[in-house]
């Protein structure tokens, strides 16, 4: 009977699970801000660009690895969640017909890659210049 109080009382203290909005509030909002306009060329644009890195070879990688992602204090599943809200959130007219939401596994196994340094930016104006331009047929 103590036992089986003890867990009702660990499940009674343990947080409540947060909405992928309050995740975004508290780990990217401060940088990113609350509309996804980023403040500069440090922390870009979200809104009508971030979909678009799902069209590119490394794009995909390139979402999960770059720092404010890789080093998020997130566990993978959430970070997942996240980062599959944030391209709906900012970008749902260019998410690919054929999108499968990231996984815990992936954003793991792209984590352990590392996060991106001083070379973040270069990489994502070399992944920007492949951008498929936005057409009615492709978004």
């Amino acid at each position: 009977m103590i036992l089986a109080f003890g867990q009702q009382a660990l499940a009674a203290d343990a947080p409540p699970a947060r909405s992928t909005q309050t995740m975004w509030m508290l780990n990217c909002q401060g940088c990113h801000r609350a509309d996804g306009a980023g403040t500069g060329s440090a922390v870009p644009p979200m809104p009508g660009i971030v979909a678009r890195f799902l069209w590119v070879p490394g794009g995909r990688e390139y979402l999960i690895r770059v720092p404010g992602v890789a080093a998020s204090p997130l566990p993978d599943d959430s970070l997942a969640l996240l980062v599959n809200w944030m391209l709906k959130k900012f970008d749902q007219e260019n998410i690919p017909a054929d999108f499968t939401p990231y996984t815990a596994a992936e954003v793991s196994s792209f984590r352990q890659l590392g996060a991106y340094g001083e070379e973040a930016g270069a990489i994502r104006a070399s992944l920007m210049r492949v951008f498929v331009p936005v057409t009615s047929t492709n978004p």
